[in-house]
């Protein structure tokens, strides 16, 4: 077995600035009594076991990553202040009882996405964080569900796993790869092998980068395995084109 991601690369100087950008805003953001928020939307729920159902996303704006592949990049910068009261105020607008946080990494501010998690969760919603795994997951609340996205080569950012959130995932946590090609495939493949992964209940999740890879290949190539995983399509960009914002 090959040796996953624990590889030493040399990291470059923007990455550098860019690893302490981070740091120092996931330290002191907690301090503000705001949070930065990209948009908050009322959609159809696009991947996870959770798709299909509406839902409402709030994004929060910023992330330590810049994969390859990301739709996201406009939450690295820009967004808007909003206090946590406005935030919930907004969500409770739309008499949705399912909610999802999401990004950029909504954990870069990890005092801010803990606490609205937590009322969130008080309030009897459930909740959905999506995240990278690249930051600590074990500070949020138990009683929402956490999609950890373990990053593959074709990201650029594989090596920024931070496998110890592994150790932290409840039964009810979902886990996903995005597959770019068949060398993410293989990397996925052998995570859950390694992981023991593929006895989790609900199934690992497939997510093909969107149109970079045939989905009839990737199809293929899960039934190959034979693994207990779950191949899903982001069904709000079948639904509204890829490029459409808040859906």
């Amino acid at each position: 077995m090959s040796n996953l991601v624990f590889e030493n690369r040399p990291v470059s100087a923007p990455r550098r600035l860019n690893e302490q950008v981070t740091a120092r805003l996931t330290d002191l953001h907690g301090c503000l009594e705001v949070m930065r928020i990209t948009e908050i939307f009322h959609s159809i729920q696009g991947e996870s076991s959770y798709a299909g159902r509406p839902c409402v996303f709030v994004r929060l704006t910023w992330c330590n990553l810049r994969c390859t592949w990301c739709d996201s990049e406009y939450t690295f910068t820009g967004g808007t202040e909003m206090s946590l009261d406005a935030v919930l105020e907004q969500v409770r607008k739309y008499n949705c009882p399912l909610v999802e946080i999401t990004g950029g990494e909504p954990l870069v501010q990890k005092n801010e996405c803990r606490e609205l998690v937590r009322q969130l969760c008080e309030e009897g919603y459930e909740v959905l964080i999506e995240t990278s795994g690249s930051l600590d997951i074990n500070v949020l609340d138990p009683r929402a569900v956490r999609i950890l996205d373990i990053k593959c080569p074709g990201s650029g950012e594989e090596r920024r796993n931070r496998w110890e959130n592994l150790d932290c995932l409840s039964q009810r946590d979902e886990i996903k790869f995005v597959i770019l090609d068949r060398r993410d495939f293989d990397y996925a493949v052998e995570v859950i092998e390694r992981y023991g992964l593929d006895r989790r209940d609900p199934a690992v999740l497939f997510s093909p980068v969107w149109g970079k890879i045939d989905l009839a290949q990737l199809a293929q190539w899960i039934l190959e395995t034979g693994l207990r995983a779950r191949m899903q399509l982001q069904l709000h960009k079948y639904i509204w084109g890829p490029d459409t914002k808040g859906v």
